[in-house]
Order: structure tokens, then sequence, then C-alpha cells
């Protein structure tokens, strides 16, 4: 082997692994080393009524003074980083969420948690994901606490603004079966009121 050659099969062993690395790395996850990414395909929540809705209506307070914590769902989906891969993917590249981020933000900028917007809280999953697959869960979006509490409360009393949107960001945290992190991030519109209660129509 000339030196020429010598010295460039050392170059290409020299960055080699540099390269590797970088490929592995998943910049759509925050520079997780997993070759597995999620999309949150949708958000779901619901209107005053019960009924499933692209936004959630969450009523402060009943007409009996109870106070229910608001529940939405959310679909996601599990994919693999390359599309093609020389081999067939195994049950390492599975994902399991445990744990979300839910906070709150305003379009007119107020954003002082516990004054204009109710406090961001973390909740736990326990959920597995297949690749290629969907899965649909449900999880605390609003809860008791928040509408015990400014600015919330405020609705409830009539002392408020009557009603309040907001966006709420659901961020989604779990692993591979390798143990390498996955996030994903949702958001879904919510519009905060003292709802009237609906009488369901009497039986014919």
């Amino acid at each position: 082997m000339t030196k020429k050659k010598t010295t460039l099969a050392f170059l290409i062993l020299a960055v080699l692994p540099s390269i590797l690395a970088l490929a592995a790395c998943n910049p759509l996850e925050d520079k997780s080393k997993s070759s597995t990414f999620i999309v949150v395909e949708s958000v779901m929540g619901t209107d005053y009524t019960g009924k499933a809705a692209s936004f959630l209506q969450s009523d402060v307070v009943s007409s009996t003074g109870t106070i229910y914590a608001d529940i939405a769902s959310a679909t996601v989906r599990a994919s693999l980083l390359d599309p093609a891969p020389i081999l067939k993917p195994s049950g390492y590249s599975d994902v399991i969420l445990d744990r979300y981020i839910v906070s709150f933000s305003r379009s007119d900028g107020r954003s002082r948690q516990g004054i204009d917007v109710p406090y961001s809280f973390e909740g736990s999953l326990t959920q597995t994901v297949k690749v290629g697959a969907t899965a649909t869960f449900s999880f605390v979006l609003v809860r008791e606490v928040a509408k015990m509490e400014p600015p919330l409360v405020g609705l409830a009393t009539g002392i408020g603004e009557g009603v309040i949107e907001m966006t709420a960001k659901v961020e989604f945290y779990g692993h591979d079966l390798i143990n390498n992190k996955v996030t994903a991030t949702g958001y879904l519109t919510v519009f905060f009121a003292n709802y009237a209660d609906v009488t369901p129509a009497p039986a014919i």
C-alpha cells in the first residue's frame, strides 16, 4: 500500500466514528440516540356537553358546586427515523411514554402562573407505542385544584372575565426499550367558563 493510500485509510478510520455518532443521534428528539420518534397525531378534548371535540370547553364548576378535572385524549404514532432500514425493526424500537407536562399560555401575552394561567404540572403515564402503530390514551389536562385558584376561580364566582381562552401545551416524555429518550409535543385550545349544565332530554 502506498503512503498516500495509507494516509487516506487512516483519515477514513479517524472520521468514521464521528459520522456514525452523528447518524445515531435523533435531531427531532433533542439529540436522543433513539432510532424511533413519536408523532402526536391529535389531542382531543370535549365540548361543554361532553362530546369529543378538537378543543376543550372546561366548566370551572357545576351547578351543584362540584369541581371536576378535565380529561383529554391523545393519539400518537411511533415511527423509525430511517423509513427503509437495512434490518427490520425489533421490539427494542418500541416506545414507552411514562410522563407528561402540561403548561398554559394566552394569546394576549399574560403568562403569570397562578394569576393569569393555571400552574403547569407533571403527570405520570404507562403507555407502550409499537413502531409503525398508533396508540390512544387519556390523561388529565386540567386539575381540580386549578379551578380553585386564580384565574379560574374568578369565573366560578362571576367576578372573572366570563370566558378565558388558552392554549394547553402537552409535552410527552418516554424512552425506547434500550432506554434512549423520546419526546413529543401536542397542543389543545381550551375555553374556560362557568358553562350552563346540560339537562338530559326527558324520555318519551
